[in-house]
């Protein structure tokens, strides 16, 4: 997919009610880094930040705006851990690396909670808990193990049942679920021209509008060359575009898919239907295949997320399910009109773990959020800059892996729209 065939970032809710951005400006000389960060998003410049208070330096080019891609178009929900129970994670990477992974996962949330108040970073945020909404008897009892896990590594937890669950959603389309209480809300694009800001006052040099055209290693040195003809000479190289990467590097968007998610927003809730609606602050996402995921914003609108059309949207009826959703979930909201309507591309990988990839010597790739990107990107950056100081590979979270495509990559999007089409029709009857 190429960038300027992009849903528009402007269109989004978060667009319209962000801070401004710093300044910065396109990339019109070339320069020298220690350090090049490909992308300005939320793991790119935690990246930059956490270097640049080392004395790195590092340059950051971003092919838009800040933000553009998933940092700015996310439902700003903070929650912790994979998709994976501790229990799982584990076993799958054993005594040694699965602790960090979980306590690294686990520590996602209070990461960028923190940042925000130490740069005193204008972001609105509350910090109520996240809450996975069971829509089956079988997911009520997957989410009580998954709690059960958490509880015993010293989370604090609350197990729900139905009554509890419609108490705290507002809703009586939930059998239970689980209140995780380390996760929050967060004006998504006011956090990533923060961490911006923050970067830059460390001494990060960030360029937007200047998309890499090339990157090559020549001399013992990378050279990124950007469409304007500047070129950044650099020792290493982060790459962190996720699902928006392009054709930068052989074979690394294959390995993705990279599918769309799509949301509504209506305008401020009178305060009488925005008191019956999530009235102490969670954010929901639920155990559905196609999962939902909902929260009131910081001036009171409803926000609905979930899957739409693989490709970009054509107009307001690519957003209509998540409209009759909204109304069936909610009916106390019918007739709140819908005031925003956007959508970005998520990075889905086969394992949905988050992918680490050092296809050359200095060059590393980070890919993969899973749809929980706010806080495991803003880690996953200070990991990066404790890798790249240090030389200690067990700084990294995730093993780095030899990027694998995706079978049949040509033909995803016929095989998630079948998905797509499958889950619609057995997944809980919204």
């Amino acid at each position: 997919m190429a960038l300027d065939t992009s849903f528009p970032l402007s269109r989004s809710l978060w667009a319209a009610t962000a801070a401004p951005a710093p300044q910065t400006q396109p990339l019109t000389a070339s320069t020298k880094a220690d350090v090049l960060v490909v992308g300005a998003g939320y793991a790119g410049l935690s990246t930059a930040l956490h270097l640049a208070g080392q004395g790195v330096n590092v340059v950051v080019l971003e092919a838009r705006e800040i933000g553009f891609g998933g940092s700015g178009r996310n439902g700003g929900q903070v929650i912790p851990g994979l998709k994976y129970d501790p229990d799982e994670l584990m076993a799958m990477y054993g005594p040694e690396r699965g602790p960090r992974l979980v306590q690294f996962v686990g520590g996602a949330a209070d990461m960028v909670f923190d940042l925000i108040d130490r740069h005193g970073m204008d972001v609105p945020r509350r910090r109520m808990g996240w809450i996975q909404g069971a829509h089956t008897a079988d997911a009520v009892k997957l989410t009580e193990g998954r709690a059960r896990q958490w509880e015993r590594l010293g989370v604090e937890v609350q197990v729900l049942d139905r009554a509890g669950a419609q108490a705290l959603i507002g809703t009586d389309r939930y059998r239970g679920g689980w209140v995780d209480t380390r996760a929050g809300g967060i004006q998504p694009l006011s956090y990533v021209r923060g961490l911006a800001k923050a970067a830059l006052a460390a001494g990060a040099r960030v360029h937007t509008d200047s998309p890499v055209a090339r990157l090559s290693r020549e001399d013992s040195q990378w050279v990124a060359r950007t469409a304007g003809g500047a070129q950044v000479t650099a020792g290493r190289v982060v790459m962190c575009t996720n699902a928006y990467v392009g054709k930068l590097w052989p074979g690394l968007q294959e390995s993705i898919i990279d599918a769309c998610t799509y949301q509504v927003a209506t305008r401020p809730l009178p305060p009488e239907i925005r008191d019956t609606i999530l009235p102490q602050g969670h954010v929901v996402s639920d155990t559905r295949n196609l999962l939902l995921y909902f929260r009131l914003d910081h001036e009171g609108r409803l926000l609905m997320g979930g899957r739409g059309p693989f490709r970009e949207p054509k107009g307001p009826a690519d957003w209509a399910h998540l409209e009759r959703v909204l109304v069936k979930m909610f009916p106390q909201a019918a007739g709140q009109p819908i005031e925003h309507r956007w959508c970005g591309r998520v990075a889905i990988t086969r394992d949905y773990l988050p992918h680490l990839h050092e296809p050359a010597p200095g060059l590393l790739v980070d890919i993969g959020c899973q749809g929980r990107g706010v806080g495991l990107q803003t880690a996953m950056g200070r990991a990066f800059a404790q890798y790249l100081v240090s030389g200690d590979a067990s700084s990294l979270p995730v093993p780095v892996t030899p990027i694998q495509g995706l079978p049949l990559y040509g033909l995803r999007r016929l095989y998630v729209g079948a998905m797509v089409n499958y889950y619609r029709m057995v997944d809980g009857g919204l």
